[in-house]
């Protein structure tokens, strides 16, 4: 019996950074040292794998804007915050947690580059209560849970 050989380590990058329209305005943002470093990575034997975690959540493009109420993506897991539709409140919280759990997807992930300032994908700083503050969002919340080294454009 032979064994599989193991998996390449992967790479998640945010899909708007490499072209695809998946933003909420319906745009995309590419970015060409995002575009370098993935071309790299793939040339060093990591698997590239671009996620949106807000359209696997369920959540159409283009789609009202949303910020983090309350706290940022690690309240989110802890039932502290919620994420709240820009202009009507609505609660697209369940939509946030389900995408980014379907982005991870129970894969060996390494890695990943995400959108600086996402309610989803934001490293560090993100849209919470009205402003841009320290926190992540919460699929780089869940990323960081689990051990996966987080850039985002702005540290490329």
């Amino acid at each position: 019996m032979t064994e599989a050989p193991p998996a390449q380590p992967i790479c998640l990058v945010s899909a708007c950074l490499l072209g695809q329209a998946c933003r909420y305005d319906g745009g995309s943002k590419p970015d060409a040292a995002v575009a370098q470093r993935a071309a790299q990575l793939r040339q060093a034997g990591l698997t590239i794998t671009l996620v949106c975690p807000e359209e696997l959540g369920g959540l159409g493009t283009p789609r009202p804007a949303a910020e983090l109420r309350g706290g940022d993506g690690a309240a989110i897991w802890r039932g502290e915050a919620a994420v709240q539709r820009v202009g009507d409140d609505g609660d697209v919280t369940a939509a946030f947690i389900r995408g980014a759990e379907l982005a991870l997807g129970g894969r060996s992930v390494s890695s990943a580059i995400l959108k600086a300032r996402s309610p989803s994908c934001g490293a560090g700083r993100t849209h919470i209560d009205g402003q841009v503050r320290d926190g992540d969002g919460v699929f780089a919340a869940l990323l960081r849970k689990n051990g996966v080294t987080i850039v985002t454009e702005d540290d490329l």
